[in-house]
């Protein structure tokens, strides 16, 4: 499961893979949630659509509190909501990047809050330089924003409203996609031995889609799985 900070910083982002049963219906969609970077205050100034006082949305600074405080209240109450109950005994993993105002790995308050949930939720960072093993930075989030960003935005509160009306609205099957992309590349850095010299694979996934025959995820052949195991033994 991904989480991701971007457009300019604004919203905190939580995705992960979607689900589908046996006949390809899909029944979790993957989209845990989106939230802004914001706090209420009045406005000092009265304008044509607002008078002084009404109650505005002011961007705030992202430290590593305000991001435990989101990754605690926000992101851990969607996933005991939202997470698939045959999934529940598996271990969580919790993906963010390097930046330095994320939680770290061995938190005190978000072990503490995880205890609460009965669910077995961790915190890793991807690998460093390797935005490919992000999914949201492979596509998701620039098409969310750009999907946004095509609706008219007066300010905070309404590009806020547009994006996650965009977000709800989100396809699932574009969700499956991204996320093929990035299983596509761990292959790729698989074959490498843990390199990055290669291309983006590209599966030509929406014609296999309207084929109804793209996959959900992908396998690994058995021959390169030996290989790794063989490698990583020794």
């Amino acid at each position: 499961m991904f989480q991701k900070t971007k457009m300019h910083k604004v919203f905190k982002e939580a995705v992960d893979r979607p689900r589908y049963d046996e006949e390809g219906n899909c029944y979790f969609d993957g989209k845990l949630g989106i939230w802004p970077f914001v706090r209420q205050e009045p406005a000092k100034r009265r304008s044509d659509n607002k008078p002084r006082g009404t109650l505005i949305s002011k961007t705030i600074k992202v430290a590593r509190d305000t991001s435990r405080s989101y990754l605690i209240s926000k992101v851990l109450d969607a996933i005991v909501k939202k997470w698939p109950r045959e999934d529940w005994g598996k271990t969580i993993w919790v993906q963010q990047d390097n930046a330095p105002s994320h939680v770290l790995a061995n938190d005190a308050d978000f072990a503490l809050a995880v205890a609460h949930t009965g669910l077995d939720i961790r915190i890793m960072n991807q690998p460093p330089n390797s935005p490919d093993m992000n999914v949201l930075d492979l596509g998701f989030f620039a098409s969310l924003q750009t999907k946004a960003y095509l609706r008219n935005s007066k300010n905070i509160d309404e590009l806020i409203k547009n994006v996650e009306k965009e977000y709800v609205e989100y396809d699932q099957n574009m969700v499956n996609r991204v996320f093929l992309t990035l299983q596509g590349c761990f292959l790729e850095v698989i074959k490498l031995g843990g390199g990055n010299g290669y291309k983006i694979p590209h599966m030509n996934k929406e014609r296999l889609e309207r084929l109804g025959m793209l996959p959900t995820r992908l396998s690994c052949d058995l021959q390169l799985y030996q290989s790794v195991m063989l490698s990583l033994s020794q």
